[in-house]
């Protein structure tokens, strides 16, 4: 291959390969029960609060099984669509770099809240009051399912194979 060949050729976006991955979280993150039994406000807030909570699962999952660049790029992603979805609600070029900033700093606050709200002994119902609900009231029985459903999927996430995750898969 020339030097020219080498220079125009490009090599595929390596975060693509997680896209299938992140649009199953998204979709996970949009389900309708999240809004509805669980009480999650179905705002542009509230849908990125779900959204990162199931994203937040997920990698904690990666990190488990040590694919640490998969984890980097799918976060990648996360920030290309929050970053899309505030200059489509008109923030300007000016600002939307503080707002990116902002989500990351609650998502990276997030990872930590709920893997240890997951730990033994970890108050995740806690964890989701604060960053889940901001702290406003919410009815016990909504909190309570939430925290059941993303209990049952961590626990699914735990035995399921990383290469299914790769290829897009979420456990029922």
């Amino acid at each position: 291959m020339s030097l020219l060949d080498r220079l125009l050729h490009r090599k595929p976006d390596p975060r693509g390969t997680m896209l299938p991955l992140y649009q199953a979280v998204v979709h996970r993150g949009r389900a309708v029960h999240w809004y509805v039994e669980g009480g999650v406000p179905d705002t542009l807030d509230g849908r990125f609060d779900m959204i990162a909570a199931v994203l937040t699962l997920v990698l904690l999952r990666l990190e488990q099984a040590d694919l640490r660049h998969e984890s980097v790029w799918l976060t990648e992603l996360f920030i290309d669509d929050m970053e899309g979805q505030l200059r489509q609600i008109g923030i300007g070029d000016l600002v939307v770099g503080k707002h990116v900033g902002r989500m990351m700093s609650a998502l990276g606050g997030r990872l930590s809240a709920y893997r240890e709200g997951l730990a033994p002994g970890g108050d995740l119902n806690a964890a989701l009051r604060r960053n889940l609900y901001r702290g406003e009231p919410v009815a016990d029985a909504a909190v309570a399912d939430v925290e059941a459903r993303l209990r049952a999927f961590a626990a699914a996430l735990e035995s399921f194979a990383p290469e299914r995750l790769l290829c897009g898969e979420l456990p029922g």
